[in-house]
């Protein structure tokens, strides 16, 4: 699937334009025969107008909870939700001005394309001459002119998702859901329909909470992602912040690959902290809980950011290469250190050219792309 070109569209209302969605100490408990579980623990967050918003973690994590709170599904067990500094806490799904993009599409099986586009304009009562301008609009922005009278079952996926899309935007909502919408769709056709995504929502500008387990989904798509573990907020930034400046271990280890090497930093002088990292000393960027002196702190290394160089004419060196696994645009290498096995990432490399395993070599790490961090 190509991506639908950028098309002039009708400026969005003020009313529309604004979404300033904050969640305060926002709590979801169930309770079983077994006890009660804390799904979603006291979790704030405050999301600018137009803003694109991940909500990533593990499956558990609480980021689907969330998202069903935020459109209504499901009843908080403590703290508000507020759009536009007013608490919508007891308005039902149905009034709060928001929709919603499934991961299964949803559609109506029985409607036609342009039926299921107009769905919620016709449930709002919208003239016949509101409706029919809306749908030019959806059906131009989304590629889908000429579908009008197809059925779901005759869409491929990607098709399906665009109506899905459109549906949700036709009605102009304030804030825009999406739990994991992209799930069903193979890998190509999923990278078209990111791009497809952040480009809609860009250019009608609705502040968007998103949901998904996939890291480059929330990396590629996001303007800040939180991370979520055990119901909890782990860290929320900017992709780049949270690839380069993780908050935890867990946030370090999910967002990516990363090696993990003990080192006990010396001392600790504006934010950065001198470490022996495998017989070598080096100032690394520290994390603001990492104490000097404290055990049990971990260097991370993302693999890319370092760099193997064999060593030749008897020497020893750093470590020996245990295996190497090519990926077309890089090679991998897992080396063998008395720090552990460290994983590194050479872009470029002839595959016929890959140090071999056994080979002795020297390890060398760019410290400005390292970060300590506290084990817990």
């Amino acid at each position: 699937m190509t991506a639908a070109p950028a098309v002039p569209l009708p400026a969005v209302s003020a009313e529309a334009s604004t979404g300033h969605l904050q969640l305060d100490a926002l709590t979801k408990q169930f309770t079983s025969r077994s006890g009660t579980v804390t799904a979603v623990d006291a979790v704030t967050l405050d999301v600018k107008p137009g803003e694109f918003i991940t909500l990533l973690g593990p499956s558990g994590c609480g980021k689907t909870t969330t998202l069903r709170m935020v459109a209504g599904f499901e009843d908080a067990t403590g703290g508000r939700i507020l759009l536009d500094d007013k608490v919508i806490d007891d308005i039902p799904p149905q009034r709060r001005p928001m929709a919603m993009v499934f991961q299964s599409y949803a559609l109506f099986p029985h409607m036609t394309v342009a039926e299921n586009i107009s769905y919620g304009l016709r449930l709002q009562k919208r003239t016949k001459e509101e409706i029919a301008t809306s749908m030019r609009m959806a059906l131009t922005s989304m590629n889908l002119v000429g579908l009008e009278e197809r059925s779901p079952h005759e869409l491929s996926g990607g098709q399906q998702q665009r109506v899905a899309l459109a549906r949700a935007l036709v009605v102009q909502p304030k804030v825009l859901l999406f739990d994991e919408p992209l799930s069903n769709l193979d890998a190509k056709l999923r990278d078209a329909m990111r791009a497809e995504i952040r480009r809609i929502q860009k250019m009608f500008g609705i502040t968007s909470i998103y949901v998904t387990h996939d890291q480059d989904e929330a990396m590629s798509m996001s303007d800040r992602i939180v991370v979520m573990n055990k119901g909890k907020v782990e860290q929320v930034a900017t992709p780049g912040e949270i690839y380069a400046r993780p908050a935890s271990v867990f946030v370090a280890d999910f967002i990516g690959r990363a090696n993990f090497i003990e080192a006990v930093p010396e001392n600790i002088t504006d934010g950065r902290a001198t470490v022996s990292v495998l017989g070598r000393q080096m100032t690394v960027p520290t994390h603001p809980k990492v104490a000097a002196g404290s055990v049990g702190a971990y260097l991370m290394v993302r693999p890319e950011t370092a760099a193997l160089t064999p060593v030749t004419d008897g020497g020893n060196g750093i470590g020996v290469v245990l295996r190497s696994t090519f990926h077309g645009p890089s090679i991998d290498y897992e080396v063998e250190t008395t720090g552990g096995t460290i994983t590194v990432t050479e872009a470029g490399r002839d595959p016929q050219d890959a140090l071999s395993e056994g080979t002795n070599v020297d390890l060398a790490f760019d410290p400005e792309r390292a970060y300590l961090l506290t084990r817990e």
